[in-house]
């Protein structure tokens, strides 16, 4: 039986139209539901169309992933009629225009140690830096204390992915497993929309389908995210509870960079981290 072929950017464009047209109801967008039954769930294909004010045919075209061009008014309509946020947006315009410039996998990689060194001097603050296929590029010995530390496993799987949802044995999970699993599947599919077909992404893809079925369904269900900020509470088994402001970012010049820290939330925290 022959092992079927990694999916192309078209092939990925194809399965997010129909992801985010699925979630959409005619109530949603102010249509009238005329109570047949639907095979799909969400808006048809005529309906998006001319929300977008484009020709069905057309649509129906991109969204089977045919060899069309689409312009940036069209693409912006598209997403209006799809209510997608920032990151799903820059998503569609990733695998929908061929002609965005992509990194060169020829180049030579960019110098990352002014960055390490800003997450070493991040100190007593938890923090990280992420690479292409959220590879660890430095973590610090805050993070590395409070989060855990790579150092376990071989240099190639060194990373946050692997981590998750290999490395981690079921009985192991801490508490937030799933809600940060689910962040890093997609943030980590708004990094894929800019590779989509290349090897080492598709390879890796394979490889985490085969060993996670959690994984296999979050990547599957096509969300995207591109950045995240927010509060988390982490139950550590020597430290205690710590309560955490967090914010993630993206470094100018380098998007397939993560740059995650962590500032206490609390007194508490903060005495903590200081005795690190």
């Amino acid at each position: 039986m022959g092992v079927a072929p990694p999916p192309t950017r078209r092939d990925e464009l194809s399965a997010f139209l129909r992801s985010r047209r699925a979630r959409i109801t005619p109530s949603d967008v102010g249509l009238p539901d005329d109570g047949s039954r639907r095979r799909t769930p969400g808006l048809r294909r005529e309906e998006l169309a001319v929300l977008a004010g484009v020709g069905v045919s057309w649509y129906t075209w991109l969204e089977q992933g045919r060899e069309i061009n689409a312009s940036p008014q069209v693409l912006d309509a598209i997403a209006r009629a799809l209510r997608l946020d920032a990151a799903e947006r820059a998503t569609l315009y990733a695998l929908a225009r061929e002609e965005l410039p992509l990194p060169d996998g020829d180049e030579e990689p960019e110098p990352y140690d002014e960055l390490i060194a800003l997450v070493d001097a991040l100190h007593p603050h938890p923090a990280y830096l992420l690479g292409p296929l959220t590879r660890v590029l430095a973590i610090n010995r805050a993070g590395e204390a409070v989060l855990g530390g790579f150092d376990h496993l071989p240099p190639e799987n060194r990373s946050m992915l692997y981590r998750w949802f290999i490395d981690y044995a079921p009985g192991e999970r801490p508490r937030s497993w799933e809600s940060t699993g689910r962040s890093i599947v997609a943030r980590f599919r708004a990094e894929h929309a800019r590779h989509a077909g290349e090897p080492e992404y598709e390879d890796l893809i394979a490889r985490l389908r085969l060993h996670s079925p959690e994984f296999t369904a979050w990547w599957d269900a096509h969300d995207v995210a591109d950045r995240q900020r927010g509060t988390k509470t982490i139950e550590h088994p020597t430290l205690g509870t710590l309560h955490f402001c967090h914010a993630q970012t993206i470094p100018t010049g380098a998007p397939d960079l993560r740059l995650t820290v962590y500032a206490p939330a609390d007194e508490a925290t903060r005495v903590t981290l200081a005795a690190l």
